[in-house]
């Protein structure tokens, strides 16, 4: 089971069986081996192959069919809808989005973009400020 998913997300992620044995410290015939059955990564390595996969461990460990692992997101990630933009740039965030995060009426959003992947994301503009306060802080003093 195990063995199938490393193989099923490692073709997913359009990887060789050289590059993630690179990645992970092992040889290529180490991973080939993890795929056939022949032997089972320790605990640490699949800890790391879940990391590098941005899986769970129950997911990396579980029956998990290609199908589903084609449609798994990574560990962090959501897919909450599509929003439509309205006549006057209005854009209404799907509820659920709102609550995982914890956004309310009233919060102030900061908008971010990102022009290598056209992408659009909202901040908090109070997370925003404690991440630079906490940055700020971190600076050595005179600079340095």
């Amino acid at each position: 089971m195990i063995g199938t998913n490393i193989r099923v997300l490692r073709k997913r992620n359009k990887q060789s069986q050289e590059f993630l044995a690179e990645r992970l410290g092992v040889s290529r015939q180490t991973i080939a081996k993890w795929e056939s059955g022949e032997s089972l990564p320790d605990l640490y390595r699949c800890r790391v192959l879940a990391d590098h996969f941005q899986v769970s461990l129950d997911q990396l460990s579980g029956d998990l069919t290609e199908a589903e692992a084609n449609r798994m997101a990574p560990r962090g990630k959501h897919f909450f809808g599509v929003a439509k933009v309205g006549q006057d740039g209005q854009v209404n965030v799907p509820k659920k989005a709102l609550e995982r995060f914890g956004i309310r009426e009233g919060d102030q959003l900061v908008v971010l973009g990102d022009d290598s992947s056209m992408g659009i994301a909202l901040m908090k503009r109070d997370t925003l400020l404690d991440f630079a306060e906490m940055i700020r802080n971190a600076e050595p003093e005179g600079g340095e």
